[in-house]
């Protein structure tokens, strides 16, 4: 059976889950305003502070848990409470995109940098809590409605968040 719902929760896990004794964050590295001239912008395109922000969170994260990807998420990470069965290295991902990008955050929107297990920020409970409303609407309501075009209609973080923390609740 396919849980749509599933990329979703991932991602709150990766980014949650592996504790660092390192330093909290990682080191500032500045975005560029442009691509090289010998660049065409579709081979190098710019990547903004916060993509580049998640991506140096998900490989300190990556480093720590270096032979042990392919492990189930609960057996990498503490405090996994959603796909605890997804391989710990796809988990990054799909926090990275799946929440990230989606909401158009860093990880620690949700979390605390370093401590990933942590509870302490309201919005990764918010974000599981979100997670199991789109795995209902994707698993019992969608199914049930006539006439929906394609066999596997789903609902996900960037079907309302659209990049933004806040849902879109106007048509532009």
């Amino acid at each position: 059976m396919r849980q749509p719902w599933i990329a979703m929760v991932l991602v709150i896990a990766a980014c949650s889950s592996a504790r660092s004794s390192e330093s909290p964050s990682p080191a500032p590295v500045a975005a560029t305003g442009a691509t090289p001239a010998s660049q065409s912008p579709s081979a190098s395109p710019v990547k903004d502070s916060l993509t580049l922000e998640r991506e140096r969170y998900v490989a300190e994260v990556r480093q720590q848990i270096a032979g042990k990807e392919t492990l189930p998420a609960s057996q990498v990470f503490k405090n996994i409470k959603m796909l605890t069965d997804v391989p710990a290295g796809r988990l990054l991902a799909v926090m990275n995109v799946g929440y990230g990008k989606s909401l158009g955050v860093s990880c620690t929107h949700c979390h605390v940098a370093g401590q990933w297990d942590s509870d302490e920020k309201t919005q990764k409970q918010t974000a599981r809590d979100m997670s199991a409303m789109a795995g209902r609407i994707n698993n019992e309501l969608l199914k049930n409605i006539p006439n929906l075009k394609g066999p596997n209609a789903i609902v996900n973080c960037t079907t309302c968040h659209r990049g933004q923390v806040k849902p879109a609740l106007n048509l532009p």
